[in-house]
């Protein structure tokens, strides 16, 4: 209403005339001047507002970032999930190739499952001894794992989530591993088998919380690791002996993304973007990359059972193996 109340006073006075009017003019007609038109000639200061005049500002980097890392995105993170699954599916074709490939014989070089016929007994006994500590080894981390489980006080404090926590969970495992190995087979067999037992106690006791997931889930899980674990070890047979061992400079940067990833997962909620993707890889990425430590694995304990001197001056040790 008074913008139509100042366009009208604006169409009935010229506005060329209008100041010498008001300047020159009588009192009586300045003052019916502003009687006619007191909106138009009233004293009014405007401040322009930043929210009313002010140019709007873009998403910089450091808002997008936010965003892809804390705003739910339920339709970008399946896609992620997918894609996950789809390079995991692709690992398991891979694999399964391989195996068809190395198993029937149609590479042209040796592997050691044909080189087998030819080993010493010394080699075959070192790696019959080397997967026997292995087997010893799942088992233990297995009766661990339930011992733990049952004992409210040690599943409280496994599944904390301090920073301090998370820090003496890795120093136990890296310790018992270092305690391990620094004792030496041949000449201290006891205190050596103690370490190794308490090495796997430890880790049976890091991997304790699954046990909440309950018992068929746990069961499918163990068939799938066994299923693995024996497919790709005939795969790292059947290959060539040195065709995975190659392999070591690449798995360790490999390792180090997925560790890296592991972390940065557990700080960003895996309905984002990011979140999604970091999940993804330390999911997906770290199950292909843990079938290639097999395969590299697999072929080192082959490799070291073969060139470990018979007469020098520590034994073989299978369980460092």
């Amino acid at each position: 209403m008074t913008m139509l109340v100042r366009l009208a006073c604006l169409r009935t006075l010229p506005v060329s005339g209008l100041r010498p009017i008001l300047s020159q003019g009588t009192p009586a007609l300045r003052s019916s001047v502003l009687k006619t038109c007191p909106p138009l000639l009233k004293p009014h200061q405007g401040y322009s507002t930043k929210s009313r005049f002010g140019f709007r500002r873009g998403k910089t980097t450091k808002d997008q970032l936010q965003q892809a890392a804390f705003e739910p995105a339920t339709d970008t993170a399946v896609r992620i999930d997918n894609m996950g699954r789809m390079f995991l599916a692709g690992g398991a074709v891979v694999g399964l190739g391989a195996l068809c490939y190395y198993g029937l014989g149609m590479s042209n070089e040796m592997g050691a499952i044909e080189r087998a016929v030819i080993w010493p007994q010394y080699v075959k006994d070192r790696i019959h001894s080397t997967y026997l500590y292995f087997a010893g080894s799942v088992g233990m981390t297995a009766l661990s794992a339930v011992a733990v489980s049952r004992s409210p006080a040690l599943m409280g404090l496994m599944m904390r989530g301090s920073w301090l926590a998370i820090g003496a969970t890795f120093a136990a495992m890296i310790g018992a591993g270092m305690l391990v190995r620094s004792i030496s087979y041949d000449q201290s067999p006891g205190p050596k088998h103690l370490a190794w037992m308490l090495h796997a106690g430890v880790m049976g006791a890091v991997i304790a919380p699954l046990t909440l997931l309950g018992g068929p889930l746990m069961m499918r899980a163990a068939w799938y690791t066994a299923g693995i674990v024996g497919g790709l070890s005939t795969v790292a047979v059947c290959a060539p002996s040195e065709k995975f061992l190659n392999m070591g400079g690449p798995l360790a940067v490999g390792f180090g993304v997925v560790f890296a990833s592991s972390i940065g997962s557990m700080f960003l909620p895996p309905s984002s973007a990011m979140g999604a993707g970091l999940y993804s890889v330390a999911i997906y990425g770290g199950l292909v990359l843990f079938s290639l430590f097999l395969l590299y694995d697999t072929q080192k304990v082959i490799k070291r059972a073969e060139t470990y001197p018979i007469y020098g001056m520590q034994k073989y040790d299978p369980i460092n193996a």
